[in-house]
């Protein structure tokens, strides 16, 4: 199976700046995978606060995690300012699919790509269908 090319900025359709910091690298001088991981969280959950939709506290919209992964592209590592990609692939009744690049200083294409999968829940921690402002904010990622 062909292994897909990287993307490039015109694929998203919101950008977070990202600056690396040393504690990101590893033993062999590049981004920790788990560091991926907390730099794709971070750039969702800006994005998210940014369009109005409180993730923190008692009156938090519930997202939960139900898939998550990553694909490696090129080495990024301290002191790169990366630059997080957003879109999404899909969006269905309760849940919705980030998909997030990361972009090396001026490189137009990804170093690494991602993706989070997420569902909407109520308070009983069940699938609930997303609020309207949620569903429109994530309409505008939609490539």
């Amino acid at each position: 199976m062909a292994r897909p090319a990287p993307g490039t900025r015109a694929d998203y359709r919101a950008f977070r700046i990202l600056p690396t910091r040393w504690q990101d690298n590893d033993e062999y001088g590049h981004l920790n995978n788990a560091t991926y991981y907390a730099l794709f969280d971070t750039a969702v959950s800006l994005w998210q606060m940014d369009q109005g939709i409180e993730i923190r506290g008692p009156e938090a919209t519930r997202f939960l995690v139900v898939e998550s992964g990553c694909r490696y592209h090129a080495e990024l590592g301290f002191p790169d300012i990366l630059t997080a990609g957003i879109r999404i692939a899909h969006i269905g009744t309760s849940s919705f699919r980030y998909e997030i690049a990361l972009f090396a200083n001026d490189n137009d294409t990804a170093g690494a790509e991602g993706f989070f999968t997420q569902v909407h829940v109520g308070a009983d921690n069940r699938p609930a269908p997303l609020p309207a402002q949620v569903r429109e904010a994530l309409g505008t990622l939609v490539p």
